[in-house]
């Protein structure tokens, strides 16, 4: 043992709006104008795109294109694979809005393209894509982007029926960018959203206590009430005999600071049985130690509660802890676009794996040969813009492993 420290087009859901309508005009496009303390919708003529403007370049059904790489954005034709457990996923859902071009500032960019994002989200569609079982605990705003996010999981065969939907806030915007210096760039809206307000009261208690596994982040724990809403789940996931999944997610700018961050996410750590960091997270948990040091990683990080833990290295893979043997599973090559939602794909793929055979855990082999399956995931996933409508296939990973 090692040692440890302690494609059905979208509809928007609404009665008075006449959808149809207006998909028949096929250059329809909306135009956010964003003031820090709301957002007000206008639909506008594309022509009026300008600096000041910000052109949400999709289509209304986000999930109907394929892209080169052979990865689907329309609704999975694959069945959940009838041995693979139910994977739940808690936290965020969102809308994330990524630049037209790659390498700009947020300030810089010409346009956006809408996306569905929220990590956890992110995980139960790319769990799902893979032909496994997922759903998704969370709360969006009763408005259009609420339904549109609802209506695409729905699309995905996840689960819903653990959503909420707020009538006052509304549903989350992060706008996000990987800049020509390598480095990402967020920018929030949520003041209060939709997101940040879901109550314990509003938890689907039977949901979680079917799951196989419990997925889950850090976000939810930095506000209430959705807090105290992610402990009790995490309490009736644990007396359920939940496998519990985290991955921390580390967005400092969401944080009151760097020591809260630091805090809230070391708070649950010993509760998981499976976590996934990057190594930038492992430099920032450990206060600036070196995270491909194994003695930091498993002096400061493993926990005796834990079964796995995971720390990504992008390109270049990841390292593997368990109490019985550690290793690395080398990166997958390729030519990057967007590298928003690769650490989601790269959980779904390990976490598809998991709720599909649980004794990984004591299989060196078959561990890497997951953990190789979610590299791949994460690849695939760079090579589109956007989190969501990037995750890949089960066939388009077997269709990359072939060449």
């Amino acid at each position: 043992m090692f040692p440890t420290s302690h494609a059905r087009i979208f509809p928007f859901q609404d009665k008075n709006t006449n959808f149809h309508s207006l998909k028949a005009n096929r250059f329809f496009s909306y135009t956010h104008c964003i003031a820090l303390h709301d957002l007000f919708l206008l639909c506008v003529n594309s022509k009026l795109l300008n600096c000041n403007t910000l052109f949400l370049a999709s289509k209304f059904n986000p999930m109907a294109q394929f892209t080169p790489s052979g990865k689907s954005d329309d609704r999975m034709t694959e069945g959940c694979d009838e041995t693979s457990g139910l994977v739940v996923c808690f936290g965020e859902l969102l809308i994330d809005f990524v630049p037209t071009v790659g390498g700009v500032s947020l300030a810089e960019a010409p346009a956006f393209k809408k996306a569905p994002g929220g990590a956890p989200a992110n995980v139960a569609v790319g769990i799902s894509r893979l032909g496994g079982s997922s759903a998704f605990i969370g709360k969006v705003g009763a408005d259009e982007f609420g339904y549109m996010l609802a209506d695409i999981l729905k699309q995905n065969n996840v689960d819903t029926s653990g959503m909420r939907y707020d009538s006052i806030a509304r549903t989350a915007l992060a706008f996000v960018t990987l800049k020509a210096d390598g480095e990402r760039e967020f920018l929030f809206f949520r003041n209060p959203s939709a997101d940040m307000l879901l109550r314990e009261s509003e938890l689907d208690h039977n949901l979680i206590e079917k799951a196989k596994i419990f997925h889950y982040g850090s976000i939810s724990l930095i506000d209430e009430p959705i807090k105290s809403a992610h402990l009790a789940a995490l309490r009736i996931a644990r007396d359920s005999d939940c496998i519990l999944s985290y991955d921390p997610n580390l967005r400092l700018a969401l944080w009151p600071s760097a020591e809260a961050a630091r805090d809230g996410i070391m708070s649950i750590w010993d509760l998981a049985d499976v976590i996934k960091v990057s190594e930038d997270e492992v430099t920032f948990l450990t206060g600036g130690d070196d995270p491909y040091d194994d003695n930091v990683v498993l002096n400061k990080l493993f926990h005796p509660n834990l079964k796995l833990l995971i720390v990504t290295e992008g390109s270049e893979g990841c390292r593997y802890y368990t109490k019985d043997f550690k290793g690395k599973v080398g990166g997958v090559k390729v030519k990057p676009v967007d590298t928003t939602g690769a650490g989601d794909a790269f959980v779904s793929g390990i976490l598809y794996k998991i709720a599909s055979d649980p004794s990984i855990f004591k299989d060196e082999k078959r561990l890497q040969e997951a953990l190789y399956f979610a590299n791949v995931c994460g690849a695939i996933t760079v090579t589109d813009r956007g989190a969501i409508p990037a995750l890949p296939t089960k066939e388009a990973v077997m269709q990359f492993n072939a060449k």
